[in-house]
């Protein structure tokens, strides 16, 4: 009893295949153990899929259970994985049969079986298009993030009994449809506008010249003299997002989990203006587990460094080589 599952693990701003693997050995005493380099929470979705399963009217074997996250050199992290890891059992126990072997699968459960908004699910959407993936299976709170990826399927799951009754033909599961950038650009407003400001003209013509040659600009002034807000009129005057930047933009914001409830895509400039408290890690990222920092949610918008001489010093010293080269990298 043996069972692959197709799934996708995020490292930094880009997604690679993780194959999960399901073997259920009847002549063993029931366990349950998860390999594959996992996390405290991948470990943790044991529980979750149990009664995930349980709940939904499903049975959980009570055998031996293995599950293997390939690669398994690759460090797992998050609950994405409940979701592959749960088809697979049922999978493994004859209580599915495996209709979709190029389908990808990616979600959270509940301990109810309904399936939670997860992270990084733009970037698992253009996994299974690079990859030529047939279907994507994901929640379906996260469908509009996916939809915005032309040339593949999307299946939005609610819960795992929809997706059982799916796979066994016996109630389908509509397909979300794909949704335009074209017509999501026409709804973009912008928090602030430099026409709404009076007075402090030759602020707003720094920040014109700023804005058509992408130059950095330092502003000084006395307190409440409108340098804050000057800074935030900003984004108003780039360019409009093309599709290509507002996915790489979409994609760091879908990872850290930044998209505003209900969007699809990132449609306005990012403005980020980060606490002079900020860590160094804070605000370059990086970790034991690479995150997107304050300099990549700022990417192709504005990083606003407000009360700039009272950042620490060795926080400053990081940003000599982005401001140099004119990228985070």
């Amino acid at each position: 009893m043996f069972a692959k599952v197709l799934s996708g693990a995020t490292v930094g701003l880009e997604s690679i295949p993780v194959t999960v693997e399901v073997d259920i050995h009847a002549q063993s005493l029931p366990s349950f153990t998860i390999v594959g380099l996992p996390s405290k929470s991948v470990e943790e979705s044991k529980e979750r899929v149990r009664a995930a399963i349980k709940n939904s009217g499903a049975e959980f074997p009570p055998h031996r259970i293995t599950v293997n996250l390939a690669p398994a050199d690759l460090p797992k992290e998050g609950p994405a994985y409940d979701l592959p890891i749960a088809i697979g059992i049922l999978i493994a126990s004859g209580q599915l049969v495996d209709n979709s072997p190029k389908s990808l699968y990616f979600g959270e459960l509940s301990l109810d079986g309904t399936l939670r908004h997860t992270n990084g699910i733009l970037p698992i959407a253009l996994l299974a298009k690079e990859k030529k993936y047939q279907a994507v299976y994901l929640p379906e709170i996260n469908a509009k993030e996916a939809a915005i990826v032309t040339g593949i399927k999307i299946y939005p799951i609610s819960s795992i009994i929809s997706l059982f009754h799916h796979l066994n033909g016996t109630n389908l599961i509509k397909l979300f449809s794909h949704i335009s950038f074209s017509k999501l650009r026409g709804e973009v407003l912008a928090e602030f506008d430099l026409s709404d400001i009076k007075g402090q003209e030759q602020a707003k013509r720094a920040l014109e010249l700023s804005a058509a040659g992408g130059h950095n600009l330092s502003m000084k002034g006395v307190p409440g003299a409108g340098k804050t807000m000057l800074a935030r009129s900003l984004p108003a005057i780039l360019p409009d997002l093309t599709e290509a930047e507002a996915l790489e933009v979409t994609k760091i914001y879908s990872i850290t989990g930044n998209i505003p409830d209900g969007s699809s895509i990132i449609k306005t400039r990012p403005f980020r203006a980060p606490h002079h408290t900020t860590s160094r890690i804070g605000l370059i990222g990086g970790s034991a587990h690479p995150i997107p920092g304050e300099i990549s949610l700022a990417h192709r918008g504005v990083l606003f460094l407000d009360e700039f001489p009272e950042f620490p010093r060795h926080v400053l010293e990081s940003l000599r080589q982005p401001i140099d080269k004119g990228c985070a990298l």
